[in-house]
This record gives C-alpha cells, sequence and structure tokens, in this order.
C-alpha cells in the first residue's frame, strides 16, 4: 500500500476505534516529514463519496501532519455526511492528493480537466475542485461546480488559479 494512503487509513481507523489522533511516525519519506503543501484525503465506499476534506496550501509543518489532520477530517467533520463508524472501515476506499502550488491563470483556456484543478475566488468565498474527477469532463463543469461549491453565482467573474496534484491510491 502507498505510504501517502498508509498513512491516512492508520489515522482514521485509530481516530475511529480509539478517539485519538496518531503520532506522526518516524519511519515515513523525507519527503513526507520535510516537504510543505497542501492535501486532500478523499474517502469513497462502495463507489460512492463519503468523506473529503483537504487544505490548499500547507497548514502543518509537513505532508506527513497534513494528511493526520485531514484525515481526522474527512472521516469525521465533512458536512456533507454522518462521521465514519466503525463497521464501515474494512469497506472504504482512501486516496491522498497532494497539491502543487496554486498559479493564477487568466482564463479557462489555461485548464485541462484531466491534469489541473481549479480554484475560484470571489472576494471571500473560495471553491475548489481536483483535477481527473469521474464525472467532470469539461472545464466549463470544473468551473461551474468550483462556483457551486463557494456559493458563487454562476455569472459572477472570478478569479482563477490552477494546480497539479500528485495522486496516492
Amino acid at each position: 500500500m502507498d505510504e501517502y494512503v498508509k498513512l491516512a487509513k492508520q489515522t482514521i481507523e485509530t481516530y475511529i476505534k480509539e478517539h485519538r489522533k496518531i503520532d506522526l511516525p518516524e519511519n515515513l519519506s523525507d519527503e513526507m516529514l520535510s516537504r510543505r503543501a497542501g492535501a486532500f484525503v478523499s474517502i469513497h465506499k462502495g463507489g460512492s463519496l463519503r468523506g473529503c476534506i483537504g487544505t490548499i496550501l500547507a497548514t502543518t509543518d509537513c505532508v506527513g501532519e497534513e494528511i493526520i489532520q485531514n484525515a481526522i477530517s474527512a472521516s469525521t467533520r465533512d458536512p456533507r455526511f454522518p462521521a465514519i463508524t466503525v463497521d464501515e472501515l474494512s469497506k472504504l476506499e482512501i486516496s491522498v492528493d497532494v497539491l502543487g502550488e496554486p498559479e493564477d491563470i487568466s482564463s479557462p483556456d489555461e485548464l485541462d480537466v484531466k491534469r489541473y484543478g481549479v480554484i475560484v475566488t470571489k472576494g471571500f468565498r473560495r471553491g475548489l475542485l481536483l483535477p481527473d474527477l469521474e464525472g467532470v469532463d469539461t472545464v466549463e463543469e470544473q468551473v461551474a461546480i468550483s462556483k457551486y461549491k463557494a456559493g458563487i453565482g454562476q455569472d459572477e467573474e472570478v478569479s482563477l488559479q490552477r494546480f497539479e496534484v500528485i495522486r496516492h491510491h
């Protein structure tokens, strides 16, 4: 199992079963212990989304800690779903996306739904959609979903950023 997914899985299982946050394991790769980056933890059950929470930019000292924080949030604090239960643990599929630095772009022409995630911003409202998601086939859909998530009207002008991810399953 990929070490990023293994860390997320271990975090979720320990938190759900024992109600405690794990310590950052010392045997992680240098990248997980020294790199700072935003990360998303996505949880699926039976092919359907069950939880997804992440950070656009680093909020902790390293990717490993970012994964631990977001795995707990994705499994217990995603407002769209009830918290994961012990009975569900064996049925979960977990993936981790480590985000590259967002870059400003001037138009949707600079997006590619398979390669880039998108961040839309209007004032204090901001929405994000990861790249290469099943059912999102066009840039227009990607931007529309991001606006919806942020509570931004479809006709409102927004500033755009794009980012790449390294997806771990």
